[in-house]
């Protein structure tokens, strides 16, 4: 369990972290137009709950197919375990903002001026 929640944290660290690096000119932008630090922190830790819930979304709808095919398999629970699913919710819910934080620092710390020069 504690592997698939590291490599759910890294996952999406990695997207966040790569969706800031191609946004660089554009948050740059921003803060030289006077967008403060804040308001930067906020934009990028939006986008994670968003995708976190059209992931959670599809993965939800892809475990009760699962499911019910291998219900044969599965002892004393559910395939649709409310307990088992709200426990993903959270936990996943937790590593995404966990996961966003470190980005949305970065990307408040950037330096304008370094942003908008071309490579």
């Amino acid at each position: 369990m504690r592997s698939c929640i590291w490599r759910s944290a890294v996952g999406i660290y990695a997207v966040t972290a790569y969706s800031i690096t191609q946004r660089t000119q554009e948050i740059g932008l921003r803060m030289a137009l006077g967008a403060q630090p804040g308001q930067v922190v906020w934009m990028v830790m939006r986008r994670g709950p968003l995708q976190l819930a059209i992931g959670l979304s599809i993965g939800l709808v892809g475990a009760a197919g699962v499911g019910q095919v291998m219900q044969g398999l599965l002892v004393q629970i559910s395939p649709t375990d409310p307990v088992t699913l709200a426990m993903i919710l959270l936990v996943l819910g937790s590593v995404t903002v966990l996961a966003c934080l470190g980005p949305a620092r970065r990307a408040a710390l950037l330096d304008p001026a370094n942003a908008l020069r071309p490579e």
